[in-house]
């Protein structure tokens, strides 16, 4: 069992940033492809961004493309989202996953461990 713990979400205006991080304990953190979701009232998950094991390789939803920043560092066991120029569409509950597999992968039921998600709010 993996879990993950999100922390960094909040209020923030229209044009400002937050940076939402994850922490993974007690686990080989670099076995693990992460990816971050999100989740607006009414909505589907979506895909978010996401990094390969070694954090080589990155991919976002072209809705966050050039403004949110997907990174890890596997000493320590975290992966973290930098979110930049924040629009009111961007509020969401946002959650961290893990996945198992070898690829990165943009589709939710890919991903095997989820953490309890942490709310973003952007005011106009």
């Amino acid at each position: 069992q993996v879990q993950l713990v999100e922390s960094g979400g909040g209020l923030v205006q229209a044009g400002g940033s937050l940076r939402l991080s994850c922490l993974a304990p007690k686990v080989t953190f670099s076995w693990y492809v992460m990816g971050w979701f999100r989740q607006a009232p009414g909505k589907e998950r979506e895909f978010v961004a996401g990094i390969s094991r070694s954090g080589g390789s990155t991919y976002y939803a072209d809705s966050v493309k050039g403004r949110f920043t997907i990174s890890r560092d596997n000493a320590k066991n975290t992966v973290a989202l930098q979110m930049n120029s924040l629009k009111p569409e961007d509020t969401a509950v946002y959650y961290c996953a893990a996945d198992s597999g070898a690829y990165l992968s943009r589709s939710n039921t890919d991903y095997d461990y989820w953490g309890q998600g942490t709310q973003v709010t952007v005011s106009s």
